[in-house]
């Protein structure tokens, strides 16, 4: 390479040209903002990402993927980032996220044609502890996951999940405002033994099947040598054991229910000599199951010269022509020189 040392130049030597870098697990970054003790509204900025594939603007099939549009987020609020967790009201019409700074976002999704473009009425809150007490620390606040387990973003039930101090919370919320929490889930025993930083960083409802409304989670990075990660499944609020195969040393980050039963589960992986790389992989229903080893389908597998960052939060909508919607976010790390909050959405296609 020839020329100036450019922003873009260094960003891309660094982290393989998408100015992703991952967390705190590998890298060294200021502490987040210290979220304000009450919601309000705020303004979000959306940038259009036109193509996924930089090399290619044309392609807009990635196998079972079809690229609809996504957008790079910004705010001058300084507790906009970190956006760890996504669920997409049933319609695609709205959005909820949650961050590890302890922050919650609530915000309309607009769109032209099926391309989303930007979000209005956005409002910004803290999540509380039991009694409305504040989550004082970054050992409380790291909300990593969410899911709707009930009801909608309008008046319904959050489950989300806590790393560090590893916990899953039921959520109330009323008008998009997020309330205190009811209580917390029985965990498995195992879970005391998690690592600090790699707690429960994926969360969904089943959908379909005889399993249908049970609860499934994902630590991070579990697997104590065997070759496969930790998943459990809540069968009558009692967490069973369920594995999924650890290919290519991928952490996982989210998933997201299939109307069948089925899940995809959201990956990503970063070294410094290749950069950031996402990966989702689809589970069948027969795989989501207590006991069950699951090995899944990759659907799509991007790298940096992908519109990609560290894409941490994945939900699951249907469009009014009734197509599969897959959205996914990353998170940040309030780290706004070399990250993005990058907002994407597939069509996703044979369901």
């Amino acid at each position: 390479m020839t020329g100036a040392i450019t922003r873009r130049s260094v960003v891309g030597g660094l982290l393989a040209g998408t100015g992703a870098a991952l967390s705190s697990r590998v890298l060294a970054q200021r502490d987040p903002p210290q979220p304000e003790r009450a919601s309000r509204s705020i303004e979000i900025s959306a940038r259009p990402i036109t193509h996924f594939n930089r090399a290619d603007p044309k392609a807009i099939r990635f196998g079972a993927l079809e690229f609809r549009g996504g957008m790079v987020l910004s705010s001058p609020e300084q507790e906009f980032g970190g956006w760890s967790g996504l669920v997409m009201e049933s319609d695609g019409s709205s959005l909820f996220a949650v961050s590890d700074a302890g922050s919650w976002l609530t915000a309309d999704v607009t769109y032209q044609g099926n391309r989303p473009t930007g979000l209005a009425r956005a409002q910004i809150g803290s999540l509380r502890a039991l009694g409305g007490r504040p989550l004082d620390d970054k050992r409380e606040q790291d909300a990593e996951s969410v899911t709707l387990a009930e009801g909608t973003l309008a008046r319904g039930m959050l489950l989300i999940g806590f790393e560090r101090l590893h916990r899953i919370g039921r959520f109330p919320i009323r008008d998009r405002e997020v309330q205190t929490p009811s209580g917390y889930l029985k965990l498995p025993a195992e879970a005391r033994s998690m690592p600090r930083n790699q707690g429960f960083e994926a969360l969904a409802v089943i959908r379909g099947g005889p399993l249908q409304g049970s609860l499934v989670a994902f630590a991070e990075r579990y697997t104590r040598g065997s070759g496969y990660h930790t998943g459990w499944i809540w069968v009558r609020g009692e967490p069973q054991r369920f594995q999924l195969r650890d290919d290519d040393e991928f952490n996982i980050t989210d998933a997201a229910a299939l109307p069948d039963g089925g899940l995809l589960v959201l990956e990503r992986f970063f070294r410094w000599t290749s950069g950031v790389k996402m990966r989702i992989r689809r589970l069948a229903p027969n795989e989501v199951t207590p006991g069950a080893r699951a090995v899944g389908q990759v659907l799509i597998e991007a790298d940096s010269s992908y519109e990609i960052d560290n894409m941490e939060g994945m939900a699951i909508h249907r469009s009014q022509a009734g197509e599969t919607v897959v959205s996914l976010v990353s998170d940040d790390n309030f780290n706004r020189f070399l990250q993005r909050n990058v907002f994407l959405q597939f069509t996703l296609h044979g369901l």
